[in-house]
């Protein structure tokens, strides 16, 4: 029956027209009630109209865009300007395979003899007849042969064909909605996923911040260890060129700033994650961000302990990432 959800695994049909096209933007930005998606899910929707049956399944996978590629039976090639329409309003990223089956056995067959080829058939048993002696063929004998009996199929009236695609639009989008509600449903549990990530970096951040290597009294005995061993190297050495020496240092092991920089990022993702929609590829930018603010960190400790968290701090933020890669 039409309205009936299904949500189980298919296969598709490979005599079946195929369509592509891909949408690098939006068309229309989908409702978001504060909620993220995720880009995986798996529909299925079945209708009929008492003379066909169809069932359209639609499996979204993660895609850097939104990529549709839909097979569309003989016949019904209209719908293809339908999904065209209807998918972007309601996704903006992922690779969507959107498939229709059409089933046409619940219409009676109407039977029809060929008598041309009967008649050639009995034209032959009279030939032969008197040259070999065998009973004569039955009736079910003569209508099982081959082309005898031809099954006619009654062909859709123009207004019949129009209002059957109707339905079928209708049936996609309550597929969609099924698809969009799974997605969403995925994002609810991405989403706790990723708050993790996020209070494990944000932890880990702390633990950098409050290390030996980070404090201004541990970076000024540093410094002024490195400066004493300038002197010694070099007892002449001018005093600006000692202040640019100085100044070096202080560049080279100073973490504050990027510390600073990380925490930004994790704020500017918690606020994303509080806003929802389609926000996957600004996560994914944060998430360059905060490598790359990882990675100089590394760069510029001079303690071991510090690396240390800092290597800790780039496997969490690859962590981070990876989920983040199924967002809508």
């Amino acid at each position: 029956m039409r309205g009936d959800l299904l949500l189980s695994g298919g296969v598709y049909i490979t005599s079946r027209r195929s369509y592509h096209f891909t949408i690098a933007g939006a068309m229309a930005k989908p409702t978001t009630n504060g909620t993220i998606s995720s880009m995986t899910g798996f529909a299925r929707q079945e209708g009929g109209d008492g003379t066909v049956s169809w069932a359209w399944e639609i499996k979204s996978l993660n895609g850097r865009n939104l990529d549709i590629r839909s097979r569309l039976p003989g016949g019904y090639e209209a719908l293809d300007a339908a999904t065209r329409s209807v998918v972007p309003k309601r996704c903006t990223r992922g690779n969507l395979q959107i498939s229709l089956s059409v089933d046409r056995s619940a219409t009676p067959a109407h039977l029809k003899v060929n008598r041309e080829l009967l008649q050639q058939l009995l034209s032959l048993l009279a030939e032969i007849e008197s040259e070999v002696k065998a009973a004569p063929p039955r009736l079910d004998g003569l209508l099982s042969f081959r082309g005898v009996v031809e099954t006619i199929e009654e062909k859709d009236t123009a207004e019949e064909l129009d209002t059957r695609i109707a339905a079928m639009e209708e049936d996609l989008i309550l597929a969609l909605e099924a698809l969009t509600t799974m997605r969403r449903a995925e994002g609810k549990r991405l989403a706790a996923t990723i708050a993790g990530h996020l209070k494990q970096i944000d932890g880990l951040v702390a633990d950098a911040a409050g290390a030996e290597a980070a404090r201004p009294e541990a970076l000024r005995a540093r410094l002024r260890g490195q400066v004493d061993e300038l002197l010694e190297m070099s007892p002449a050495l001018p005093e600006e060129r000692l202040a640019q020496e100085a100044a070096i240092l202080v560049a080279k092991s100073d973490v504050r700033e990027e510390l600073d920089r990380l925490r930004a990022h994790i704020a500017a993702a918690r606020d994303l994650m509080g806003d929802g929609g389609a926000v996957g590829r600004r996560l994914d930018f944060l998430c360059q961000e905060l490598n790359r603010e990882a990675n100089t960190l590394c760069a510029k400790s001079w303690d071991v302990a510090l690396t240390r968290i800092g290597l800790d701090l780039k496997s969490a933020i690859d962590q981070l990432r990876e989920q983040i890669q199924n967002i809508e």
